[in-house]
C-alpha cells in the first residue's frame, strides 16, 4: 500500500500547533498568546490585500502587453495560500504564511514550478489562434452541426447510450 503524506499532515500540523500554543502560552501567558494570533491574522489580511492588488495589477499589465502572466499567476496563488495560512490560527501556519509573502521565496517556488506546468493563453483570450495548434492547414477546425444533423432519438446500437435509458 502506498503511503500518502496528506493524512499525516492533517494530523501532525494541528498537533504541532497545539504544542506550540502550549509552549508559547506557558512562556508569555494566555492573553498575550491570543493577542499574537489575532495580530498575525490582521497583518496577514492587510498583506493579502496589498500584495494581492499588486499581483492583479501586474497580471493586467502583462495581458495588456500581449504576454502570458504565468509567473504572476503563480505568485497570486502563493499569496492566496499565504493569506489562508495567516488567517488560520497557529504559529507554524503563520510562519509559513509570512514566508510566502516574501517575493524571493515565491520566485524560488516559481522556478520550481515553471518547468512542471503548462500555461496556455494569448492576447485575444481563449479563442485566440495559437501557432502550431492546428494539425493540418491554417484553418481552424470547426464542426458545424445543423438542425438536420441533430436528433434526440436514441439509437440502440450507440456506444454513447446512457445506461438509465432503454
Amino acid at each position: 500500500m502506498r503511503f500518502s503524506i496528506v493524512p499525516f499532515l492533517l494530523l501532525s500540523i494541528p498537533l504541532a500547533e497545539i504544542a506550540t500554543f502550549v509552549i508559547v502560552g506557558s512562556q508569555i501567558g494566555v492573553f498575550p498568546t491570543l493577542g499574537m494570533v489575532l495580530v498575525t491574522a490582521i497583518a496577514g489580511s492587510i498583506l493579502l490585500r496589498i500584495q494581492g492588488f499588486g499581483v492583479v495589477r501586474r497580471i493586467q499589465e502583462t495581458m495588456n502587453e500581449g504576454g502570458v502572466p504565468g509567473r504572476d499567476l503563480v505568485h497570486g496563488m502563493m499569496i492566496m495560500v499565504a493569506g489562508v495560512l495567516l488567517l488560520t490560527p497557529g504559529f507554524i501556519t503563520d510562519t509559513l504564511g509570512f514566508l510566502l509573502f516574501v517575493p524571493a521565496i515565491r520566485d524560488a517556488g516559481w522556478r520550481f514550478l515553471k518547468n512542471r506546468i503548462v500555461i496556455l493563453g494569448g492576447p485575444a483570450g481563449a479563442g485566440a489562434h495559437h501557432p502550431g495548434s492546428n494539425r493540418a492547414g491554417d484553418e481552424p477546425r470547426t464542426i458545424d452541426l445543423s438542425a438536420e444533423d441533430y436528433s434526440d432519438s436514441t439509437n440502440g446500437n450507440s456506444p454513447w447510450k446512457r445506461p438509465d435509458r432503454d
